[in-house]
């Protein structure tokens, strides 16, 4: 079971997270606490496993709190952040300093819905992340040189826990020719354009938000909206990216199956897919589509994931050519579109 402390200055959100998440048996809420220093004596009395963290809060905020929970006490932690642009940016610098992953609050009227049951997953999963992996400072990835040439191939990544910065390393390795690309990362609404506007001010490659019929072009990424499926399509001659609504799969939206399957229809051979760390299995049957049409597969290996449950559910069903570390796999991506 885990033990959760729940850490925000609205009573209305620690009732309410603590009335839905108590449903879960899977779970156990030892508390709430109204701001950062409520909450460093409750986790020294009751240990919690894994903290939801409010970014906005008065005496002191939950970003410089975070900070120092991880130097002085690293546990793993999950942001659930209000979604605003401000509140968004908060959220991509929680993340990179060391929260495990973010998710959106309940609206305005508190209506929890989906988010409670993606909530609960993400905690009881979050619970026994080792976050002490995370403490090292990487290097900056090494810049891939152009193709020189442009290329038919479209990739298609999935990532959830843990991707942010992995798709950060990804992309910031590629030239700026690299092929069009396609992403799903598992963030809420609103968070997923903060994201691509980040990543489009580090890479060569530009990064946005995909939009309805945006192409896909090399020296494109494009990553799916929150709450929002992505997936590929033909128009004619040329790719192009559709974004729809819809019922969740895999308790997703966006999911990575859904891309993945539609990658699978539509580029067959042509096509390269990614599978990078995330919790539970979305992508992995989605991955399997894409290699039984011929498409080149990887998944990023145990090693440098912050989660091995994506991928290696990937591995198990015999999807994956090929199973490389984080920091080898901008190089696979092109050595097999340039192969086919």
């Amino acid at each position: 079971m885990s033990r959760v402390l729940i850490v925000d200055d609205s009573a209305v959100v620690r009732a309410t997270l603590t009335r839905e998440l108590a449903r879960d048996p899977r779970i156990e809420v030892v508390g709430a606490a109204p701001d950062p220093f409520v909450a460093r004596d409750m986790i020294i009395q009751l240990n919690p496993d894994v903290l939801t963290l409010d970014l906005e809060m008065p005496r002191m905020d939950g970003l410089t709190f975070l900070r120092r929970l991880m130097d002085y006490h690293p546990m793993p932690v999950v942001v659930v952040s209000s979604l605003t642009p401000s509140g968004s940016e908060l959220a991509l610098e929680a993340l990179a300093a060391g929260a495990i992953d973010v998710m959106g609050k309940p609206g305005a009227a508190y209506e929890i819905g989906e988010l409670a049951t993606q909530l609960a997953d993400l905690l009881v999963g979050a619970a026994f992340i080792d976050v002490t992996r995370r403490r090292s400072v990487p290097s900056a990835p090494q810049k891939l040189q152009a193709l020189g040439r442009t290329t038919h191939q479209v990739v298609a990544i999935g990532a959830s826990t843990g991707g942010t910065e992995a798709l950060a390393r990804v992309l910031t390795a590629m030239p700026s020719d690299a092929p069009g690309t396609v992403i799903v990362q598992h963030m809420p609404e609103h968070f997923t354009r903060s994201f691509a506007e980040r990543l489009n001010r580090e890479s060569s490659m530009e990064v946005k938000e995909a939009e309805e019929g945006d192409a896909v072009r090399p020296g494109l990424a494009l990553i799916a909206p929150g709450n929002n499926h992505l997936v590929l399509q033909r128009d004619g001659a040329r790719m192009t990216v559709g974004v729809r609504t819809g019922p969740l799969v895999g308790r997703h939206r966006p999911s990575v199956n859904v891309l993945f399957r539609s990658v699978a229809r539509q580029a067959g051979r042509n096509a390269v897919g990614v599978i990078l760390t995330g919790m539970g299995r979305d992508g992995a049957a989605g991955l399997q589509e894409m290699h039984q049409a011929g498409a080149a597969t990887i998944a990023q290996n145990e090693a440098s994931c912050v989660v091995y449950g994506m991928p290696k559910e990937a591995v198990q069903l015999g999807a994956v050519d090929q199973e490389l570390d984080l920091d080898a796999i901008p190089h696979a991506i092109l050595t097999a579109c340039t192969a086919s």
